[in-house]
């Protein structure tokens, strides 16, 4: 006689921590030595000849190379800019993304295969092929050689790719909620707010944590729109760096450090509700 108590069996469970665990060593594997051997190259002193084999104690161990990659670099102006930049346009993309794929989410079958379709076509076309036209835009405008070429994507949420996205994942919803969200005379919005939004937090999280490392280290964009030094992100900011002297090397690979923490913090904040899956309170 079958026991009417037993729970599911543990296998699915144990099969996905043996999963995690994998793909955990993986990543360990993959990034964390070349990781090492950026910290360790930032803090050679620079001026000596490269050494023949990387080392993961340099001798001596020293801090110069960040004290001249901020002299040298504008390091601390650059990041500046771009602490300002990801600040408003990392937030206002996520917005506009959502908020798309919400609305795609509730229209009528017709009109979403259409605008889905649409989408598709937009995200084939190559990012490089829209720099002419968006240039001549911005020119006209008045607004080159400023910050607000590098926030403007936001407006539209950035790439067609994140509105697709959010709309598979309220898409994925069940039905049932948004019944529940009428009868409680929800406006869309307010359901959008309060049911939806906390209901795909892995996504939000994901596409955060995705559209801060694409907008951090956009290189084209600052190249193409800003030329006052002043106004260098960290990737222009890099690139000056990159035309020292070999054995200035040090000093590259320390701003690199700098460029690549942010982007790990983030991605550590994030990688919890990455592998969350919130309950029907959005919990």
């Amino acid at each position: 006689m079958r026991g009417r108590g037993r729970g599911p069996a543990p296998l699915p469970g144990r099969a996905s921590r043996v999963w995690r665990t994998l793909g955990a060593a993986f990543v360990l594997l993959v990034f964390v030595p070349p990781l090492v051997l950026l910290v360790s190259g930032s803090l050679t002193q620079p001026g000596l000849p490269p050494a023949p084999t990387p080392r993961l104690v340099p001798d001596p161990l020293t801090t110069v190379g960040y004290e001249q990659a901020v002299e040298l670099g504008g390091l601390l102006r650059a990041s500046v800019n771009s602490v300002l930049v990801a600040v408003v346009a990392v937030p206002l993309s996520v917005l506009v993304a959502s908020l798309a794929g919400f609305a795609m989410a509730r229209l009528a079958p017709r009109t979403t295969a259409a605008v889905v379709a649409a989408s598709l076509v937009a995200l084939m076309v190559p990012a490089t092929a829209l720099l002419v036209p968006r240039f001549a835009v911005f020119r006209v405008l008045g607004l080159t050689d400023t910050l607000v070429p590098l926030v403007a994507p936001a407006l539209v949420g950035t790439s067609p790719l994140y509105v697709l996205v959010y709309y598979l994942a309220f898409r994925a919803l069940p039905a049932e909620l948004y019944d529940a969200c009428l009868v409680e005379d929800l406006s869309p919005v307010r359901t959008w707010w309060r049911m939806a939004l906390p209901m795909v937090r892995p996504v939000t999280a994901g596409l955060t944590a995705l559209t801060f490392v694409l907008t951090w280290s956009n290189f084209l964009d600052p190249l193409v729109y800003v030329y006052d030094r002043d106004l260098f992100t960290l990737p222009l900011a890099l690139r000056s760096l990159s035309v020292l002297d070999p054995t200035n090397f040090p000093v590259f690979l320390a701003g690199a450090v700098v460029a690549t923490v942010p982007a790990l913090v983030v991605f550590v904040l994030a990688q919890r509700r990455l592998l969350h899956t919130p309950d029907r309170n959005g919990r």
